[in-house]
């Protein structure tokens, strides 16, 4: 019973991976069962053996995400180097903000509040975690005195920049449009002393596969 329960969620999740590729950049909003179907190239039949409304099927979206951003926030080990740390926390930064999209929150917003409020204590709560290490960071002696408040805000801008208009209209590309953040939040936060402990060279390789996912979600 375990098991096939087990294999019932793993096809849900591929089903449901197939769709996000569409949602993220054109939200759900307008969507039928019957193009949803054609998305994960199933049939109508086969897509109500998994789900049984389209609630059902952005409900658990937003599961996968929350149980993502919950990981993250587990899994951070306050013993690891204040690098690693960074490096850490900038990747998720970068893979939470590719797939839990403007479009995606507005939308949940307006037609699922419920979930919209699950997801957004969720990533309230990974903010928590991530102001504390700000702090802790300038109290140990490795971070530069800012508000960490201002770090996470400028976050923000990702969205505007990772847009294939702006990268083509300044002949940019989404390595080095993600190569040139990294280095400008280590340089903000690290003390110039601090700086020469990172490795970027461990970083490279990890930036150029999140570029790749990117723009194959891009283009």
């Amino acid at each position: 019973m375990e098991r096939q329960i087990e294999k019932q969620h793993q096809m849900r999740q591929k089903l449901t991976n197939k769709l996000l590729f569409h949602v993220r950049k054109n939200g759900f909003q307008g969507l039928k069962m019957d193009e949803i179907s054609k998305i994960m190239d199933i049939s109508r039949a086969t897509l109500y053996k998994y789900f049984s409304t389209k609630e059902d099927i952005i409900s658990f979206i937003v599961s996968t995400f929350v149980e993502y951003i919950h990981e993250i926030i587990e899994d951070s080990d306050p013993d690891q180097v204040f690098v690693q740390r960074f490096q850490q926390t900038f990747e998720q930064t970068i893979l939470l903000k590719e797939y839990i999209t403007d479009i995606f929150l507005r939308e949940l917003e307006n037609s699922y509040p419920e979930n919209y409020e699950r997801l957004k204590e969720a990533m309230k709560q990974r903010e928590y975690q991530e102001l504390a290490f700000y702090d802790e960071g300038i109290k140990e002696g490795f971070f530069n005195k800012i508000d960490g408040r201002l770090i996470i805000m400028q976050d923000e801008i990702l969205s505007n920049v990772l847009d294939v208009k702006y990268l083509m209209e300044n002949h940019l590309t989404v390595y080095q449009v993600l190569f040139d953040y990294y280095n400008l939040k280590k340089f903000q936060l690290f003390k110039p002393d601090k700086i020469k402990m990172m490795d970027d060279n461990l970083m490279i390789p990890r930036i150029e596969c999140m570029a790749q996912k990117i723009s194959k979600n891009l283009y």
